[in-house]
């Protein structure tokens, strides 16, 4: 008869009279789903691999105050012509346009934010999408659409 040695328990050879596996409480299970990694590894390789489409979204930037009352939405995918204000970084305090999102890069451009080159040429300044607030949206039909779908699941 085999012994436990965690928990002093004896159990027969008999399978049917086994106990069922002891499983951890509900908050301490790590995983949610089977198809999602947690290693640190294959977690970097996706994110740094992902395509154009899926970096549009890991590429979304916070609203304001203003606009997520208004909308009910956190966040939106940061998109051309939105309009931005700087929250990080050695740019902060700094409002403008996007001019460009810069997917294969991960960074996106404002206008008037650039630097001098050495030989005297202005070149934009990449920012991380995270480090912006978006105060306006650039809206059109399909970006109506997503809000309403978005505002929708948050009632």
């Amino acid at each position: 008869m085999p012994v436990c040695a965690s928990i002093a328990i004896q159990f027969s050879s008999d399978p049917s009279q086994h106990p069922p596996p002891v499983r951890p409480p509900t908050k301490y299970r790590m995983k949610y789903s089977a198809d999602v990694s947690s290693s640190r590894r294959q977690c970097r390789k996706a994110h740094f691999s992902a395509p154009s489409s899926v970096r549009r979204t890991l590429m979304s930037a916070p609203l304001s105050k203003e606009l997520r009352e208004k909308y009910g939405v956190r966040s939106m995918p940061i998109r051309k012509d939105d309009e931005v204000l700087v929250v990080r970084g050695s740019q902060k305090g700094k409002e403008g346009k996007v001019t460009s999102v810069y997917r294969r890069k991960w960074v996106i451009q404002v206008e008037r934010i650039v630097r001098e080159k050495v030989n005297g040429a202005s070149a934009p300044v990449g920012l991380d999408a995270s480090k912006v607030v978006i105060t306006s949206l650039k809206l059109d039909k399909d970006r109506l659409a997503i809000l309403q779908v978005c505002s929708l699941h948050l009632l």
